[in-house]
């Protein structure tokens, strides 16, 4: 549901599926990776954005590129090039809610998860 919402652009139907006070973590990877990918035209990642609405924002008609999976066996995404992991989405899931999203790009911290592409 996350995923069609993001890549559709549905911002209500994200922040239904986000806790009011979700958090989402990127590591220094990630945001590296966001400024570079600023040049074309997309916004730059803060290390941490709190709340429903900024977060929904954040991925509102975007996630085109990744595919779901589990890491470390919990519900997530992965956005890989050429079969290679480049983030890895973990979710963190209370009372049925998104609470947390961590983006992992780190290459020695993606080798240490489990992933498995659905």
């Amino acid at each position: 549901a996350f995923l069609a919402a993001s890549r559709g652009g549905d911002f209500m139907a994200l922040l239904s599926l986000l806790d009011p006070n979700v958090v989402l973590r990127a590591d220094a990877a990630t945001v590296a990776a966001s400024l570079a990918a600023q040049a074309k035209g997309a916004p730059r990642l803060e290390p941490e954005i709190h709340g429903a609405e900024a977060v929904a924002r954040t991925f509102a008609g975007r996630a085109q590129a990744v595919r779901p999976a589990l890491i470390d066996g919990a519900p997530g995404l992965l956005l890989a090039t050429d079969g290679v992991p480049q983030v890895a989405f973990r979710f963190t899931i209370v009372d049925g809610k998104i609470s947390g999203i961590d983006l992992i790009a780190d290459t020695e911290r993606l080798g240490r998860l489990a992933i498995e592409v659905r």
